[in-house]
């Protein structure tokens, strides 16, 4: 299949890649001349410009926008919508606002163009372990998409089937589902960065307990000096807590048990926000992810080393450089 990549940053690019792995034809776009040359010696075919990308797609096209959510995103849409054609496909893999989604579906929808959105999870490992994807919009225009979704999901691999699925149809096992209307995959996967929030948080206060379980203040016969890296491994196997996110601590811990690459700062890319605003105004309970949200916020003003494990699990699952500390 045809497709349009716009943005060739960290995941477009390597999005682009599995998918011309895949067998499919790449048209790219990107501000930077170098990113677009680099991926057109790969194979993908170069565009100058929005305009010249279109013109090398072919009708019913589909164009794929991974660029950063909010003004960038927006003016990519608008000036996508004034270039296509009834019956071509706009798609949103970034990190936009759900709201913003069906506001852009309607404009989309008054010249014919569908509007897909798609929250897409899995960062810099994405190439080789494929993403995961939350989808919205149309279900027909969805469908016709399913060979792009297919070959950048992960497929089904050698994860136990959950018991009972098999009587289930659908493309979960997959790696990649239809949500529902315009909207509804950036919601699944704003409430899916709300929770990666708490689980993160969780496993950084716990081993911010273990470092400190040397504290003076302790009575000397429970002081522990423990094995932070040996804790993380012996946790991946077997444990129920065992996660991802626990792997690459353990690579993080490994490669440097104190963690003193990392500042401790911080940051928040919206949707641990767009979460609580939305249980806010569904009147949900949501404790643990206000708790987790909130200390990212502390975490720009005072750093512990929770907030450097913080740091480290972002920077391994998505390539997220903090600043290094002083």
């Amino acid at each position: 299949m045809q497709l349009g990549m716009v943005g060739l940053g960290r995941m477009g690019a390597n999005m682009t890649r599995r998918l011309m792995r895949g067998g499919h034809t790449m048209v790219v776009s990107d501000l930077s001349a170098d990113a677009v040359n680099g991926i057109a010696g790969e194979g993908a075919v170069a565009s100058s410009s929005l305009d010249d990308l279109v013109s090398k797609l072919n009708p019913p096209r589909a164009a794929w926008i991974m660029v950063p959510a909010g003004d960038p995103t927006e003016k990519t849409v608008q000036a996508l919508i004034s270039t296509m054609q009834a019956g071509d496909a706009i798609i949103d893999g970034g990190n936009s606002n759900f709201k913003d989604d069906v506001r852009r579906s309607k404009l989309c929808a008054a010249k014919g163009v569908h509007y897909v959105d798609v929250g897409t999870s899995g960062g810099v490992w994405g190439l080789e372990r494929g993403y995961c994807m939350m989808i919205g919009g149309p279900k027909e225009t969805v469908q016709r998409l399913d060979p792009i979704f297919k070959t950048l999901a992960p497929g089904r691999g050698d994860i136990p089937r959950t018991p009972g699925r098999e009587k289930m149809a659908g493309t979960a096992e997959n790696g990649y589902i239809h949500c529902g209307p315009s909207g509804s995959g950036h919601f699944v996967k704003m409430v899916h960065n709300g929770i990666e929030y708490g689980m993160m948080q969780a496993y950084a206060e716990g081993f911010d307990i273990f470092k400190n379980a040397t504290s003076k203040e302790l009575p000397e016969d429970i002081r522990y000096d423990l094995n932070l890296p040996d804790i993380a491994e012996v946790w991946r196997r077997g444990s129920v807590v065992s996660s991802w996110l626990l792997d690459l601590t353990a690579i993080a811990l490994t490669e440097n048990p104190t963690l003193s690459e990392y500042s401790g700062f911080v940051q928040d890319s919206g949707e641990g926000r767009w979460t609580i605003q939305a249980a806010l105004e569904e009147a949900v309970p949501a404790e643990v992810l206000t708790a987790a949200l909130y200390t990212r916020f502390r975490s720009r003003q005072d750093h512990t080393f929770a907030e450097k494990m913080l740091s480290a699990m972002r920077q391994k699952f998505g390539g997220h450089v903090e600043p290094k500390s002083h």
